[in-house]
């Protein structure tokens, strides 16, 4: 503090004046300190938002304002939810009600002004006592890379690639069985007809008729095993539960593994789409027993939890490591993963050589989120 000079007027009115001055000279500074604060989140590349205790925007800067495409006076006092993707906002206010407790962030979508969602990941610091019961939240926004955006692109390319390629599995399954099918059954037609025609002076004629009709035959039921896995019926008519104990037969038959399934009472079915993703996964785990796994004896489980269903795959085999796996079957679990992940599940794999390997498949009960 200023020293107080002797002067003409009462030293109380002199001391105050000092005080004044000194109080008007410290004001002075915190605004500009103020100022200057202000101008380093203005040119930040991150938006910044201050919230209330319920959420409301008290201040944001010019940055999060151009990533949601929208003016100031359009933020300002609203619900930052009402700038977030509908799918994300329950994600949001659970994040925001433990926001008190530490710091933390989250990876979630902007709605943008023009209606397009923009990746973003949302930080909070601990909130900040405002003088009063409430709180104020202190958020930093961060647009995603590059890199992140690229990830995103791939994913739903990945799951783009998929649809069409269902789509493009449904077609030659009705082809096949609608016309192929049908086509061996009359070249079969055709050769009883001959037979009856020949002699008994024609027996090597006749022999030969009879292994072109089991050949037929056998051409007849490739071409429905084919048409089968393709595009199961059984799937859509039954259930995920029966397809895979019904497969799980024929696998035993055909490769003489012992294979057992175990389904325990599921409540309400998947979708289409979600129960269609596991039964890849099931046919691409069996493709890799067949292949690799030289097992004698293959364990399934699919069990329903409160918030998904659940599916484990698991041989006796000769196991293999992870971590030095070939391309081929890289690309097969590669493949697992991406279609458990286009309904936000995921897919484990577990192997050591001489232990077998487990499949572990989750994907979340509820709505189908792509349609395929």
């Amino acid at each position: 503090m200023k020293t107080i000079q002797a002067s003409s007027q009462p030293d109380g009115l002199s001391a105050l004046s000092i005080l004044l001055e000194e109080v008007e000279t410290r004001s002075y500074a915190l605004e500009r300190n103020s100022n200057i604060y202000r101008a380093i989140v203005e040119s930040m590349n991150d938006g910044v938002l201050v919230l209330s205790h319920d959420h409301a925007i008290l201040y944001c800067n010019l940055c999060f304002a151009n990533m949601v495409l929208r003016p100031l006076e359009q933020l300002i006092g609203f619900s930052l939810e009402d700038f977030i993707a509908a799918a994300d906002r329950a994600t949001l206010r659970g994040f925001l009600e433990l926001a008190d407790k530490d710091d933390s962030e989250i990876k979630l979508n902007l709605q943008t002004g023009i209606g397009a969602l923009l990746p973003a990941q949302i930080s909070i610091r601990t909130p900040v006592d405002s003088g009063s019961r409430d709180f104020t939240f202190c958020i930093v926004v961060t647009e995603l890379s590059e890199e992140h955006r690229s990830e995103g692109l791939l994913r739903s390319f990945s799951q783009r690639l998929v649809q069409v390629h269902e789509a493009e599995r449904e077609r030659v399954a009705s082809d096949l069985h609608g016309h192929i099918t049908q086509l061996l059954c009359a070249v079969l037609v055709h050769s009883e007809v001959v037979t009856d025609k020949l002699t008994p002076r024609d027996r090597g004629a006749m022999l030969e008729m009879k292994k072109l009709r089991e050949m037929i035959g056998e051409a007849a039921t490739a071409v429905e095993f084919i048409s089968r896995h393709l595009r199961p019926s059984v799937l859509d008519h039954l259930g995920l539960a029966a397809i895979l104990k019904s497969d799980g037969t024929e696998f035993s038959e055909r490769t003489g593994v012992q294979l057992e399934v175990s389904s325990g009472q599921l409540t309400t079915r998947l979708p289409p789409a979600a129960e269609l993703a596991f039964y890849r996964i099931f046919q691409e785990s069996l493709k890799n027993v067949e292949i690799h796994a030289q097992a004698k004896h293959v364990t399934i489980q699919l069990v329903q939890l409160d918030d998904s269903v659940e599916m484990t795959i698991q041989d006796d085999g000769i196991g293999f490591d992870p971590a030095s796996q070939n391309a081929t079957l890289g690309f097969g679990l590669y493949y697992m993963r991406e279609r458990a992940a286009t309904f936000g599940g995921s897919v484990g794999v577990t192997s050591s050589y001489g232990k077998g390997t487990t499949v572990h498949a989750r994907i979340p009960s509820g709505e189908d989120p792509q349609g395929l």
